[in-house]
């Protein structure tokens, strides 16, 4: 049987992955059929070629589950796509002062709503000379 799946490469505490075909009895080291591409975990860096990928699963390989989502994550030109977390988790205090800022933000916008509206009436209520 085929597979799809990561070779490690980098020194102790460093790795570094190829993506390769490669008959699934042999040793992870082992020499492959093709080499896809690369994926350094530590960086995010991949490097696919997504379209042999497809044409190796369409015949039968099996990926891994790591490369199989690599795969799914990587765009058409086999850079990964990933969704950066921005929201912060923020303490009981920081989220007191966010809304207590987001009401005097409120309140001044209804003020100013208030004034304006006030202004409008007394320019109708003076009559034109």
């Amino acid at each position: 049987m085929v597979k799809i799946r990561l070779k490690r490469l980098g020194s102790k505490k460093n790795p570094f992955y190829r993506i390769v075909v490669i008959n699934s009895s042999s040793r992870r080291e082992g020499a492959p059929i093709q080499e896809l591409g690369h994926y350094n975990p530590k960086t995010k860096d991949l490097s696919l070629n997504k379209a042999a990928a497809l044409d190796w699963i369409k015949k039968g390989a099996q990926p891994s589950e790591t490369v199989a989502y690599l795969i799914n994550k990587s765009n058409d030109e086999g850079k990964l796509i990933y969704e950066q977390k921005t929201e912060k988790k923020l303490s009981k205090k920081a989220l007191a002062k966010l809304e207590a800022e987001k009401e005097a933000a409120k309140a001044a916008e209804e003020a100013a709503a208030a004034a304006a509206k006030e202004a409008e009436a007394e320019a109708e209520a003076v009559p034109a000379e």
